[in-house]
């Protein structure tokens, strides 16, 4: 890959959902952004661009592989210049308290040399706030709100200096509300402060938007960061304000696609299966059934079987949702790890065959299912569109093995009731 330019910022991502959130959000604050799959290999031809988000499937496997794979990524977006990298997590810093989120931190720390790390997944306009470094969504604290069933990583501490310390070798203090409303310079002397303390990560409160400028013009004087899209916000409109990167606005997915259309729904969160349910009113659903997936009883033949006759017609839905008691007792049944790979390896053999029969525009809900479909798509990656929901845009793949061909990349918790319809109609 060849840049005209030098990246203003450099982003890893631990899923794929996530970094189409991070990559939607840099777009609209102005940054020419592309989001690859994967380290990208160095023939990839991309677009001059201010930032690369690089995805990755590594909120849920093992520690010493997510960061070697984070090490391999950072390396590369060094190498293009970015003085700032950004590790993009989950806005309900979903982890476990052996990882991933820590022992990543620590490794991309100590390669980069910075001394105290910004920690925040903030992200006030979807809900998420952290104050005296208790992560919020909404009115309530994390541990008390449906998005602590995450099927692989529960949250069950809304406390994220406990959290992070539980994982990290290093010590974790916080940056309060109170110093960041004092503004950037008292956001400094603090992580001077808890930097000559022994403290290599520090917690940072946000409630509102502005507190996110803060955080970012102080984050962008600094060669790491970790958080979700919020932080984000912050760096782009930091690097936009002091003149480093000149504001475009976004445009259009470019030409019309066409061709036929299907979604796939593999994520249990409350609002997707609210989404699948306002779907069945206006296309064709089919329900999977999880035990016959984990048993191989062909489950992906016959959702193939039912879409081919009726993509003709108009778009089709497939959802191996179910809900948090369903999902809790199938993998009581057959183990977690089990249950959640035969998923979603049955959910990318149903993409791959849409594909073969002529599908051209794919939506995919829950971030691992996302990973599983993309990664067999063999899409390399991805111009940045038109905004579909907060968080989601229009993503038209790149590369020789793409094709031409757009899609949605969708978190489980993102987007209204009438996602579907609403990703359809703006994917042409």
């Amino acid at each position: 890959m060849t840049l005209a330019a030098k990246l203003s910022l450099g982003c890893i991502a631990d899923d794929y959902t996530g970094a189409s959130d991070l990559a939607n959000t840099l777009t609209r604050a102005g940054l020419r952004t592309v989001q690859t799959i994967g380290v990208p290999a160095d023939d990839l031809a991309l677009p001059e661009v201010d930032a690369v988000v690089v995805s990755l499937k590594s909120r849920s496997i093992e520690a010493g592989l997510a960061v070697s794979r984070s090490r391999a990524a950072e390396k590369w977006l060094r190498g293009r210049g970015a003085g700032h990298v950004l590790f993009k997590i989950c806005s309900t810093f979903d982890s476990t308290d052996a990882g991933n989120i820590g022992p990543v931190m620590d490794a991309l720390r100590a390669d980069c040399g910075e001394a105290v790390v910004l920690v925040t997944p903030a992200f006030p306009e979807t809900g998420r706030t952290v104050y005296q470094g208790n992560l919020f969504v909404g009115a309530v604290p994390l541990n008390e709100s449906p998005l602590k069933d995450h099927p692989l990583n529960p949250m069950r501490d809304s406390n994220l200096v406990r959290v992070l310390a539980r994982q990290s070798k290093t010590q974790i203090g916080l940056v309060d509300l109170a110093t960041v409303t004092r503004g950037a310079d008292a956001v400094r002397a603090r992580l001077a402060e808890l930097s000559g303390k022994g403290t290599g990560g520090a917690i940072i409160d946000a409630v509102f938007d502005r507190d996110l400028e803060t955080i970012g013009l102080v984050a962008a004087e600094h060669r790491l960061s970790v958080g979700a899209s919020g932080i984000g916000l912050g760096l782009a409109r930091a690097l936009v304000s002091t003149g480093k990167v000149r504001s475009t606005v976004a445009s259009g997915s470019g030409a019309a696609v066409g061709g036929r259309a299907a979604c796939l729904a593999g994520s249990c969160s409350q609002a997707t299966l609210q989404q699948i349910a306002r779907a069945e009113a206006v296309m064709p659903v089919l329900h999977l059934d999880p035990d016959r997936i984990i048993a191989g009883a062909g489950e992906a033949q016959r959702a193939l079987d039912w879409a081919k006759p009726r993509l003709a017609d108009g778009p089709v839905l497939i959802a191996s949702s179910s809900t948090p008691d369903q999902v809790a007792a199938l993998q009581a049944r057959h183990g977690r790890d089990a249950a959640g790979h035969a998923i979603e390896q049955a959910m990318a053999d149903i993409a791959e065959d849409l594909v073969k029969v002529g599908v051209k525009r794919l939506i995919v809900a829950g971030g691992e299912t996302s990973g599983a479909v993309v990664d067999r798509l063999r899409i390399p990656g991805f111009l940045v569109g038109v905004e579909i929901a907060a968080g989601v845009p229009v993503l038209r793949a790149v590369g020789p093995e793409a094709g031409d061909m757009l899609l949605a990349l969708k978190s489980g918790n993102f987007g209204g009731v009438e996602f579907f319809s609403d990703a359809l109609g703006l994917m042409r």
